[in-house]
C-alpha cells in the first residue's frame, strides 16, 4: 500500500478501547481522516478496567477533557497508588505510589542515602520520604493547577466509552450499529479491504483499527498475526467481577489483596466499588472463587459475578498489513498494575505519531511493531516481579510462583538489585526506577550493598536532612483535606439509578 493515501479509518468494535481510539484520531487528526466505529450492543464488553495510571491524565488532556466534568460523568475517583496485601508474606502490606521517592542526584538513587542511614539505625521506613504514598496511607486527597502530585483516577470503563463516545460522535464519528459477519481482503496482498455485516452493509477502509477483545476479530482470525504465550510466567487465567454498594468513604488507592490461588481487588468509585477475585484455574474452581469473592467483599452485590477468561501474551504482530490491534486484541499482562487503559493510549498515540499518510509501509510497521513489543514486555517483566518475589509457602499456587524461572531481563534486573541495590529504567520505559525499588523493597528483596555516597555525609547531617524531608511531608499532608471531602467539592457525580 506504499504510496496509497489513507483517510478511511474504519474501528472494528467499541467499549473502551474503540472509543478512545476514535476520540483520540477525531480530536488530533479529525480534518485529515475519514472515521467510521461499527459496534454491536448485542456484543457485551469486558468493562471491568476500572483503575488506572497517571498517563491518562495525559491522555484526557491530549483530548481536551476537563477533568472535573469527567470525573462527574465517570463516578471517578482519585488514585495515588496501589496497596499490595499478604503478597511477600501473609499479613505484610505496602504501597506503590505514583511519586517520587526522596531526593536523587545524579550519581544515584535516594535510596543509597536511606540505606546508608538504615545502616546506621535511622531513616525509618523508605515510604516517610514519599509525598503521594504519605497522602494515600492518610487517605487525602488536593489538586489545582499549581499542585505537582501525581495521581491517577479509579473510573467506570463503560461511562468512559460513553463519554469518549459523544466527545467522538460530536467531531464528525460516524457509528454504525451490526454485528460483523466477514472481513474481506485484497487478493493481491491479503490487506483488509471491508467489513461486511450481517445486515449486508459493505464498511470499506484504507486503514483498520481492531478492538474486538481478546478475539482478535481483524488481527488474528483474519490476519493470523499469530500470538506469544507468557502464561508460565503469569499464571493466573481467570477473573470474577462483581459491583457492590460502598460502605464508608473512597480511598485514594487501589487494594491488590493476594490469596491462595491469585489475588483479589477493591476499586472506590463515587457510588459503588468495583471487586474481583483474580486465579488460576489449575489452582482454583470457579465455584471455589466465587463463594471466596461474596464472603470477603463489603456491601451489596449489584449485579452477579460473571466470570472472564483471559490469557497472558502478545501479538506477535500488533500491526499486521493495514490492520493495527488494540486493547485486549493486541494482548493481556493481568490487571494487576493496571496498564490495559495505558496500553490503549499509548498505543492510540504511537499510531498517531506513525500514522501512514503516505501508504503502509513495511518500515512504519515494523518501527511501531518494535515499539509495542519492548514496552509490552517490560511491563510484563514488572508484573512478574510481584508473583516471582513471594517467601508465601501456604499454597501450591505460591510454590509455582516462587520457584518458576523468569525471563532474563527480569532475573538480571533483581539481580542487579540484590548484589548492589542498583536499579534502572530504559528509556520510554513505563515503570521508573521509584516503582521498581518500591515493589522490590515492599516484597522483602533486599540488597546486600549499596552505593557509598552516603558515607560522604557526616551522620548527623544525613539524620537532619533525612528529618527535614520527612518534616515537610507530615506538615503538607496534613494540611490536605480528606480524599472524600475534596471529591465532594471538586467533582460530585449524581448518583446513578438502581440497577433493575
Amino acid at each position: 500500500m506504499s504510496g496509497q493515501v489513507v483517510r478511511k479509518v474504519v474501528v472494528a468494535g467499541g467499549g473502551t478501547a474503540g472509543w478512545m481510539a476514535a476520540a483520540a484520531l477525531s480530536k488530533q487528526l479529525g480534518p485529515l481522516l475519514d472515521i467510521t466505529l461499527v459496534e454491536s450492543d448485542d456484543i457485551g464488553t469486558v468493562g471491568v478496567g476500572e483503575s488506572t495510571i497517571p498517563t491518562a491524565r495525559t491522555f484526557n488532556a491530549l483530548l481536551g477533557i476537563d477533568e472535573a466534568q469527567f470525573m462527574r460523568e465517570t463516578q471517578s475517583t482519585f488514585k495515588l497508588g496501589i496497596s499490595f496485601e499478604n503478597w511477600g508474606q501473609i499479613g505484610d502490606r505496602y504501597i506503590h505510589s505514583f511519586g517520587q521517592v526522596g531526593k536523587s542526584t545524579w550519581m544515584g538513587g535516594f535510596h543509597h542515602f536511606w540505606l546508608q542511614a538504615r545502616a546506621q539505625g535511622f531513616g525509618g521506613d523508605l515510604g516517610d520520604y514519599c509525598f503521594e504514598l504519605k497522602a494515600a496511607e492518610a487517605e487525602k486527597f488536593f489538586t489545582d493547577n499549581e499542585a505537582t502530585t501525581n495521581y491517577a483516577y479509579h473510573l467506570d470503563a463503560t461511562l468512559y466509552g460513553r463519554f469518549l463516545r459523544k466527545m467522538s460522535e460530536g467531531r464528525g464519528v460516524r457509528r454504525l450499529e451490526g454485528k460483523i459477519a466477514s472481513v474481506s481482503q485484497r487478493a493481491d496482498n491479503g490487506f483488509i479491504e471491508a467489513l461486511v455485516l450481517e445486515s449486508g452493509e459493505v464498511i470499506e477502509g484504507d486503514l483498520f483499527i481492531d478492538c474486538t477483545g481478546f478475539r482478535g476479530l481483524l488481527i488474528e482470525q483474519t490476519l493470523k498475526a499469530g500470538w506469544d504465550d507468557w502464561s508460565p510466567w503469569l499464571p493466573t487465567n481467570s477473573a470474577l467481577a462483581v459491583q457492590t454498594t460502598s460502605t464508608g468513604p473512597a480511598v485514594p488507592y487501589t487494594r491488590a489483596i493476594a490469596h491462595r490461588a491469585g489475588w483479589r481487588w477493591k476499586i472506590p468509585l463515587q457510588h459503588r466499588v468495583g471487586n474481583g477475585l483474580v486465579y488460576c484455574s489449575d489452582y482454583m474452581s470457579d465455584d471455589e472463587a466465587r463463594a471466596q469473592l461474596l464472603a470477603e467483599i463489603e456491601g451489596e452485590p449489584l449485579i452477579e459475578p460473571r466470570v472472564i477468561r483471559y490469557g497472558a501474551g502478545r501479538r506477535r504482530k500488533t500491526w499486521s498489513k493495514n490492520c493495527v490491534a488494540l486493547g485486549l486484541a493486541s494482548g493481556f499482562v493481568e490487571p494487576l498494575e493496571s496498564t490495559s487503559i495505558h496500553m490503549i493510549m499509548i498505543g492510540v498515540t504511537r499510531l498517531m505519531q506513525l500514522f501512514p499518510f503516505g501508504g503502509v509501509t513495511n518500515a512504519l510497521v515494523e518501527r511501531y511493531n518494535r515499539l509495542a513489543e519492548d514496552e509490552l514486555e517490560k511491563i510484563r517483566d514488572f508484573i512478574i516481579l510481584h508473583y516471582k518475589a513471594t517467601e508465601r509457602t501456604d499454597s501450591p499456587f505460591w510454590d509455582y510462583c516462587r520457584t518458576m524461572e523468569i525471563p532474563d531481563s527480569l532475573a538480571q534486573r533483581i539481580a542487579l538489585f540484590r548484589e548492589s541495590a542498583q536499579v534502572y529504567q530504559t528509556p520510554g520505559e513505563l515503570f521508573q526506577v521509584d516503582s521498581w525499588l518500591q515493589v522490590l523493597l515492599g516484597q522483602k528483596v533486599e540488597p546486600s550493598s549499596h552505593h557509598m555516597m552516603g558515607h560522604l555525609v557526616p551522620p548527623e547531617q544525613l539524620k537532619r536532612a533525612l528529618g527535614d524531608l520527612k518534616g515537610s511531608i507530615e506538615r503538607a499532608v496534613r494540611e490536605m483535606p480528606s480524599h472524600q471531602a475534596f471529591i465532594d467539592s471538586y467533582c460530585p457525580s449524581a448518583r446513578p439509578p438502581s440497577p433493575n
